[in-house]
């Protein structure tokens, strides 16, 4: 019954058109056997396209709810053929563009790439700019309009991350490879706290990727800190290890270890279970030495300092009148 129910569902798969873009998905139930890297042709809201398979969707709650446009066919040699010319022709169309650019004089542009759609009827711009406000670029829509006047020109602004992404190159941390270049498909957010909660320095150097933000990498494993440091004491607080009182100097949430600063010993790494609160030790110190002190006033034959009080209020009371 299973088997029957897995056949019937559609083949729903994922392609992407660009190397910053994200993955669109369409059904390829008609196409037959599909491999991420084959080159597929699809209609979308923007043109016919060539793209790369790059998700075969497996999850069945998705499948059963799915309704998504077909694929029209693998590409054939021609069409990657006629897609080299077209990639050919948008770089020519992409210097072209940063003259324009250069000769109008519009400052803080940097045009990153240009696109034809498959059918030649879309030209897309991909640029990028420091500035918040939208930059004019009426004038260059205009001079590249009467190049190609049976194309529609659109820019699109990108950030730098994207602009990482499509270069590529080394990673900062020395990896061959960026992460956004090699698989991440989309950017998350990423927030200085995620650096403090995993004890990473906040030097910038330590921090920051090619892109000049906050490396992708510190949301990797920031989940499992954030669950791991829930069963882990503060840092500066008063511990009983097997060696005496110590101060807690750091943790490593991961390992479920801490580091206790010991007198006449340092620093020494101890498990989270042979350590206990040294709160309770306090505690039960304070009323040892309050009856040390009740001892000592009975031995001197002096009263204490309640029953100072209850005398100091009788003296001050009035006489009743008989």
């Amino acid at each position: 019954m299973g088997d029957e129910q897995t056949k019937d569902l559609p083949v729903i798969v994922g392609i992407r058109f660009s190397k910053i873009g994200k993955n669109y998905y369409f059904d390829a139930s008609k196409i037959g056997e599909l491999k991420i890297g084959d080159h597929l042709v699809v209609e979308t809201s923007r043109g016919w396209q060539l793209g790369e398979l790059a998700e075969i969707v497996t999850d069945e709650e998705i499948l059963k709810n799915a309704s998504y446009k077909s694929v029209d066919r693998i590409a054939t040699a021609e069409d990657l053929a006629r897609h080299e010319e077209l990639a050919q022709k948008a770089d020519q169309v992409l210097q072209e563009c940063k003259r324009q650019i250069n000769d109008q004089k519009i400052a803080d542009v940097k045009v990153v790439m240009a696109e034809f759609s498959f059918d030649e009827k879309i030209l897309s711009f991909l640029f990028t700019s420091e500035s918040e406000e939208s930059p004019n670029l009426n004038q260059v829509k205009k001079s590249l309009g009467k190049k190609y006047p049976n194309a529609r020109i659109d820019f699109h602004k990108i950030g730098p991350r994207d602009v990482a992404k499509f270069f590529g190159g080394m990673g900062a941390c020395g990896f061959p490879t960026r992460c956004c270049s090699k698989f991440l498909c989309q950017f998350e957010s990423i927030s200085i706290r995620m650096a403090k909660t995993q004890g990473i320095s906040l030097t910038p150097s330590d921090i920051t990727g090619m892109c000049d933000r906050l490396r992708c990498c510190l949301a990797y494993e920031h989940c499992q800190y954030v669950e791991a440091l829930k069963n882990m004491p503060k840092r500066n607080k008063m511990v009983m290890t097997p060696n005496g009182i110590g101060k807690i100097r750091d943790v490593a949430p991961l390992r479920e270890c801490v580091y206790v600063q010991l007198e006449e010993i340092g620093v020494k790494e101890f498990h989270v279970s042979e350590i206990s609160e040294a709160k309770q030790i306090h505690e039960a110190k304070k009323p040892q030495a309050n009856d040390q002190t009740n001892h000592t006033a009975e031995k001197s034959g002096q009263p204490d300092q309640r029953q100072r009080q209850h005398s100091h209020r009788n003296q001050r009371r009035p006489d009743r009148k008989q």
